[in-house]
């Protein structure tokens, strides 16, 4: 899941505005930031190599380190006492710890398959990308407009208010995420604008999706904090 994840930060800074909304957004990504860093590092290998060649259904990495079930233990621990240690609240700890929490489950019903830790172990998620990336697309488009829903139905309700430009631009930044990922769901940039294979040494897969993710982390903390104090 890509776009769903950033809508759980929207709804913790919401519920908890003595944290930040940046912090929030980091942390609801932090499973797949780690892998960005694991890749590089050798521990988390991910195929294809070259952006132009990559889909939801061919992807192949082993994201043991930074999605397997037993080590969200320790990922858990990390953002407890790095709130703890950020905000002097165990409150943001807590909320930080549900929404590493609700990665990985969100991930159980649309993502790449994880487990308890190794290929070899015990499989836990149903693996749509590889096997029904248009139902994983489905389950991920629902899930974020629900919660977008929500957060602005909160908004309402708290007398704060935004421009229909404002409402127009961070629904579309999810929107990008769910049309960037239907492109590529089975046919990849390649297949479908018929790149020549050019070895141009920018464009590996890893690096594109660093962008992706940072181009939306970038928007949503530009647009999200522009809101009106309605006077009652």
């Amino acid at each position: 899941m890509l776009a769903g994840h950033f809508t759980t930060a929207l709804i913790a800074n919401q519920k908890v505005p003595k944290g930040s909304l940046l912090y929030f957004l980091i942390i609801s990504q932090l499973q797949d930031l780690l892998w960005f860093i694991f890749h590089y590092l050798g521990l988390e290998p991910t195929q294809p190599s070259d952006a132009f060649d990559a889909t939801l259904n061919n992807m192949v990495v082993d994201m043991l380190y930074s999605h397997d079930l037993l080590p969200q233990l320790f990922w858990l621990v990390v953002v407890f006492l790095l709130a703890k240690l950020l905000f002097k609240s165990t409150k943001i700890g807590l909320v930080s710890m549900a929404l590493v929490a609700l990665h990985f489950i969100l991930d159980f019903f649309s993502g790449h398959m994880h487990h308890l830790f190794g290929s070899d172990s015990i499989e836990v998620g149903l693996g749509l990308y590889a096997s029904k990336p248009y139902l994983a697309i489905l389950i991920e488009a629902i899930f974020s407009f629900a919660m977008l829903w929500y957060f602005f139905k909160n908004e309402t309700k708290k007398g704060t208010s935004r421009t229909l430009k404002t409402k127009i631009a961070i629904i579309s930044i999810f929107a990008y995420g769910i049309l960037f990922m239907l492109l590529i769901a089975t046919k990849s940039f390649r297949e479908l604008f018929g790149i020549p294979e050019i070895e141009l040494g920018f464009n590996t897969n890893i690096p594109t999706l660093i962008f992706t993710y940072g181009a939306m982390l970038y928007c949503l903390n530009y647009f999200i904090p522009k809101v009106t104090v309605n006077n009652k």
